[in-house]
Parts: C-alpha cells; sequence; structure tokens
C-alpha cells in the first residue's frame, strides 16, 4: 500500500477496466496506489470491460462534462435461434437514430422510459447465433436493452453476452493502462523514476479538445484562481462562442486555467474592452501559480504580476 502522495496534481489516467470488480472498486485501487483525491466517468457494470476515465486531484471537477461523451462498444450478442446475417443487418441498421429505452432491471438508476440516440451500428462478425458488432451511441444508452429489443424485432430473442467499451469522448482504448501497468509505474516512481507515471497521466485539457478556447493575460490569472469572473480586459484572444456555451480559459502557456460559461456572445465584446465575459464553472489551477495581478487596496492590475512564480 502507498502511504505517500505520488501525484499532486490534477489530470486524467485511462484505465482498462477488467471483467468483474466495479468501477467503484477500480477508482479505489488507483487512489490507493497514487495517494490522491480520485473519481470515476462513465460507469461500467462488474462484467464490462474497456474504457475507464479515471480523474485524478481537482479533475474530478470536470465528471459533469465528461458524462456526457458519447460512447463506443463492441459487443458480442446471442441471438436465441437461427437467422441470417443479412436480416440482423437489416434490423440492427433500423435501431440507428433516437429510440426508446428503460433501463434493465439490474442497473442501479430508476427505471424510467428515456430517449437515446445510436449512431451508428456496425456488424463485425456472424458465427452461427452469436453476432459481434459495434455500436456509437449517446452516453447513457443501455447496450443490454438494445440487444434486447434487437432480438425482439427479430422474432427470436436475444441477450447481451459481452461487452467492451472501447471509446469516451476522444479516449480511446489505445490510451487505456492496466491495473498492473500503474502498478509497476507507481513501484518505479516511489524509487525515484517517475517518467512511466507521468506518461501515463493526461492533462486536464485533453478533456475538453472541441470546447471553445480563451486566451488570457497573466494578470488575470490569480483572480481567476480566486473565483472572480473574467473581464474582456483580461482576455488576448478567443474562438467564437454563443452566451450559455461552457469555453475554456487558457494561459498565454497553454495552460488549462478553468472551464467557463459564456456570460455573453463572443461578437459582443471586444479582447481588451471592459464588462464581464466568462463565469468560471471548475478551477483547476491552483492559487498562487501566477503572481496577483490587482492590488486589494486599489483593485488595479500591475505589470510586474505578469511573470509566473
Amino acid at each position: 500500500m502507498v502511504h505517500t502522495s505520488l501525484w499532486n496534481g490534477s489530470g486524467i489516467i485511462l484505465i482498462d477496466k477488467p471483467r468483474g470488480p466495479s468501477s467503484h472498486q477500480v477508482t479505489a485501487w488507483v487512489k490507493e496506489l497514487l495517494g490522491c483525491r480520485a473519481g470515476h466517468s462513465g460507469t461500467l457494470d462488474p462484467q464490462v470491460s474497456g474504457v475507464l476515465l479515471v480523474m485524478l486531484g481537482n479533475a474530478v471537477r470536470l465528471a459533469p462534462l465528461l458524462l456526457k461523451h458519447d460512447k463506443e462498444y463492441v459487443c458480442l450478442m446471442r441471438l436465441h435461434a437461427d437467422v441470417s446475417r443479412e436480416r440482423v443487418e437489416q434490423i440492427a441498421q433500423e435501431f440507428t437514430g433516437r429510440i426508446y429505452q428503460r433501463p434493465p432491471r439490474k442497473s442501479a438508476v430508476k427505471r424510467s422510459l428515456r430517449i437515446r440516440s445510436i449512431h451508428r451500428i456496425e456488424i463485425l462478425d456472424v458465427n452461427n447465433r452469436l453476432v459481434l458488432f459495434r455500436v456509437h451511441c449517446d452516453a447513457g444508452t443501455y447496450i443490454r436493452s438494445l440487444c434486447h429489443h434487437i432480438g425482439l424485432a427479430l422474432g427470436i430473442g436475444a441477450h447481451m453476452q459481452e461487452l467492451r467499451r472501447t471509446k469516451s469522448g476522444s479516449f480511446d482504448e489505445h490510451m487505456m493502462h492496466t491495473l498492473h501497468d500503474l502498478k509497476d509505474a507507481c513501484i518505479r516512481a516511489a524509487a525515484g523514476d517517475d517518467a512511466a507515471l507521468c506518461s501515463m497521466i493526461l492533462s486536464v485539457d485533453a478533456a475538453v479538445p472541441d470546447l471553445p478556447r480563451v486566451i488570457i493575460r497573466n494578470t488575470a490569472i490569480d483572480a481567476i484562481c480566486h473565483g472572480a469572473q473574467l473581464a474582456g480586459v483580461g482576455i488576448v484572444t478567443c474562438d467564437p462562442f454563443k452566451k450559455g456555451d461552457a469555453v475554456a480559459v487558457i494561459s498565454r502557456n497553454n495552460e488549462f486555467i478553468c472551464l467557463g460559461t459564456a456570460l455573453l456572445p463572443s461578437s459582443e465584446f471586444t479582447p481588451g474592452a471592459p464588462g464581464l465575459v466568462i463565469a468560471p464553472t471548475a478551477v483547476f489551477m491552483r492559487p498562487g501559480t501566477y503572481a496577483q495581478g490587482w492590488k486589494k487596496d486599489r483593485m488595479k492590475k500591475t505589470d510586474a504580476a505578469d511573470t509566473k512564480r
């Protein structure tokens, strides 16, 4: 057991969850190994394997965003009678688009009717009554229910036999690490070589590659870290966004500072002009990382604070 922290910052590590333990158990093991705060995004049932996003440190604040990621799975479905591959492919395509689902009895959520979108179903192989397919779907889609409904549509019945998550948002299975890999990296880090561990942990901004970016002045950073809203005078440049959009606030050194919500559209302000523009929703940079850019007594920015500590 690790008694000292091997990781003190924020970050994300993709774990190849094995079949057997729950997502909560796997996350607890990661927390114990690294000695830091940890949480997971997108629960996998104990018998499901694959991509499990484990958030470290302040990255747990990303959970509401990561939970909305589209998912991709590879599923092995067992049919209850013989049917041609052509018929399976025909019926599977009828399930693309918006569908109604009720969570299965084994789920931990309320079994109320919900609408989810199936973006793509690809039949990979059919071997007698076993059907291997890949599905790209909305977060919160139940593949077990999808298999059951495909079986009903075929008129023969079907059930999910095995399931593996291969992608969550922009994170895919090629970025995963096993718990054994993490354990080995932690042993080396405890001995003074943290290169392997650092290579496994992704920066927080890897979770928001598609969000509009707002680049801000160094003098505005510490105020943001203390919870202040961002005014136009602190903005250097930004991507287009609408009022209410989530945005990524970035330093000139390409450091991820916080997530924020746009208080007005980008078309209605000019970088460098006064007026509040962004309300921080989740701050990841620690206060004091950059020097204070304003004086408490005068509430004015100072050029001397434009240098990182």
